[in-house]
């Protein structure tokens, strides 16, 4: 009798660390964790022009002739920025010339169709690659911060060598591609200096 009392007490031990070992790993299965993974190469800012190798070594500008009379004209820098349509341009030779505005560039309203991001505690506002913040009754363009995610890329981002590893670049912008919980993500990693 003491030998099955013995063993009972045995085996129920072994099922209750069982069971507690189980319950634990599928606790930790339904933690949702984002798995993020970098290289280093290229995570110091800035990163010198000389040392990118450009996959399309040029790049086709299209240009136009008119753009509508309705376009607002913004000052920024001593240069007029043309914007219309959700694009921004700048005159050149009688050819209006598509333009990503710089830092420092301001607006009254966003572009349609741009996405809110969230990253350190901080709003961002990014359309086609540029990144707005709120700043009084204006959207102002900014860089964005490194770490930062997006999950998409504009389709004027271009591919790019660094030190043997492959980015992806738009206005001066370099970014990785990454996995975020199973979907196609990009990290803004650095920027291109002089």
């Amino acid at each position: 009798m003491k030998t099955i009392f013995k063993t009972s007490v045995a085996l129920l031990l072994v099922l209750g660390i069982s069971a507690t070992s189980f319950a634990q790993t599928n606790s930790r299965r339904t933690t949702v964790t984002k798995t993020v993974t970098t290289k280093t190469s290229a995570k110091k800012a800035p990163v010198s022009r000389s040392k990118v190798q450009y996959k399309t070594p040029t790049r086709k500008v299209v240009s136009v002739r008119n753009i509508p009379k309705s376009s607002v004209t913004i000052k920024h820098n001593g240069t007029s920025i043309y914007y219309t349509n959700n694009s921004f341009f700048r005159l050149n030779g009688g050819r209006y010339l598509p333009v990503v505005p710089t830092r420092g560039f301001q607006i009254k309203m966003l572009p349609t169709g741009y996405k809110r991001i969230n990253h350190n505690n901080h709003s961002y506002y990014v359309h086609n690659g540029i990144y707005f913040v709120k700043t009084n009754n204006y959207y102002e363009v900014i860089n964005p911060e490194i770490g930062t995610i997006v999950y998409e890329l504009p389709s004027e981002a271009e591919k790019v060598t660094i030190d043997g590893e492959r980015y992806y670049e738009f206005n001066d912008v370099l970014y990785e591609k990454i996995q975020v919980d199973g979907t196609r993500a990009y990290e803004v990693i650095g920027f291109i200096g002089n």
